[in-house]
């Protein structure tokens, strides 16, 4: 490696490994950090002018999260996500958060609803600003927070799960082209619905938005395939 753009790292020993973490996504993002390619803690550390323990950390909670995995004795493996892996997830996705959306538009306090509105329009924002990192906070924040107000944490924490493993998937090239904004209008417009007690135009809603996700995956594969 020993390539990655130099970016300033300016903080106390105890915020030093998030701010690397925070950087090696946006790397990951970026396409800096390619998958199936290895990198080890002290090279990436030169790139970023600091010693090699926080890196090493980093990337044990990148490991964690599924981005990368370690390989013994060589450091860390980006992971990489294939057709079949991206059909799998987002079969799951649909099959667990299609029907949760009606069971919350019908349950669900609309003040609790309401309450999302800020996060959606962040993820709005966020695309409009190719603000990468932003935006898949903000959508993880409003995914989960949603699901949250069924109730059910372990269904809460296999959405987190599966959203890791898929989540930086053609990011770059989709923001590129503009294609994450209409995906992050799509949040705004379910939480009207659900606010309107519309549980079957919810449900249609998240059916589309995740299709499109996966569209905008395998859209972006087939353009990489192509260069």
């Amino acid at each position: 490696m020993g390539h990655l753009t130099r970016r300033d790292l300016n903080a106390s020993r105890e915020r030093l490994r998030d701010q690397v973490a925070h950087a090696l996504r946006a790397a990951l993002i970026s396409g800096e950090l390619r998958p199936g390619a290895v990198y080890s803690a002290p090279t990436l550390a030169e790139d970023f002018g600091i010693s090699a323990t926080p890196v090493r950390e980093a990337m044990l909670d990148l490991a964690r999260e599924g981005l990368v995995e370690p390989v013994r004795n060589k450091g860390f493996r980006v992971t990489e996500v294939d057709e079949r892996d991206l059909d799998q997830y987002a079969e799951i996705r649909a099959l667990i958060e299609i029907p949760t959306v009606g069971r919350v538009t019908r349950t669900a306090d609309r003040a609790d609803l309401e309450a999302l509105r800020p996060v959606a329009e962040e993820i709005v924002r966020a695309a409009r600003e190719h603000d990468l990192i932003g935006y898949l906070e903000a959508d993880r924040r409003f995914h989960l927070s949603l699901l949250g107000l069924a109730g059910n944490e372990r269904l809460v924490e296999t959405v987190g799960d599966l959203r890791k493993r898929s989540r930086l998937y053609g990011l770059n090239a989709l923001d590129e082209r503009g294609a994450l904004i209409p995906s992050a209008e799509e949040h705004l417009e379910l939480l009207d619905l659900m606010l309107a007690g519309d549980a079957k135009g919810a449900e249609k809603c998240m059916a589309r938005h995740l299709g499109h996700v996966r569209s905008l995956w395998a859209t972006s594969d087939a353009a990489r395939s192509a260069r």
